[in-house]
């Protein structure tokens, strides 16, 4: 077991704003566990997510059944990379109760990317068919029409990725 703190890692940033990139990298350290709200998602519900409607009830699941995962994974000394979009103040004061719960460190990493670039990177992901879900630049203003960027007053640990 490492001797450091295990610590939460929350990505907050919009789609294609390279948060699954980061979230590999810094899953690669030792004593690191990468959760992925998309791989998750994608096995457990094949097919049914279709809307954003969809992705916001399949999602609430998801949240329901990992938290307590998540704390037991940190108390044991693992540390998780979170793999969530922590895009409203509400998904990150819920990702606040399981380092809170834990007692563990966490890290907000913030992707401050311009749409452009995202939609861009987002196009070129959905002709791969690389990533599990593909976003239209209609699904992605609309999403992105609810992020909400970290305040200093949230009180998280911020690192900004240009």
């Amino acid at each position: 077991m490492s001797l450091s703190q295990p610590t939460l890692h929350l990505l907050c940033g919009k789609i294609a704003s390279g948060k699954s990139t980061l979230a590999a990298r810094l899953g690669a350290q030792p004593d690191t566990v990468i959760i992925s709200e998309d791989h998750w998602l994608s096995r457990l519900y094949p097919g049914e997510i279709v809307s954003v409607a969809d992705y916001v009830r399949r999602s609430a699941h998801l949240r329901n059944a990992m938290g307590p995962h998540l704390v037991d994974l940190l108390k044991s000394g693992v540390s998780v990379v979170l793999d969530f979009p922590a895009n409203t103040t509400a998904n990150r004061m819920w990702m606040r109760t399981i380092f809170d719960a834990a007692g563990a460190a966490h890290q907000l990493h913030y992707f401050d990317v311009p749409d452009a670039v995202c939609k861009a990177r987002l196009r070129a992901r959905n002709a791969s068919g690389s990533h599990e879900f593909a976003a239209t630049d209609a699904e992605f203003d609309l999403i992105t029409s609810h992020f909400v960027a970290p305040a200093p007053e949230e009180g998280f640990n911020v690192t900004i990725h240009r």
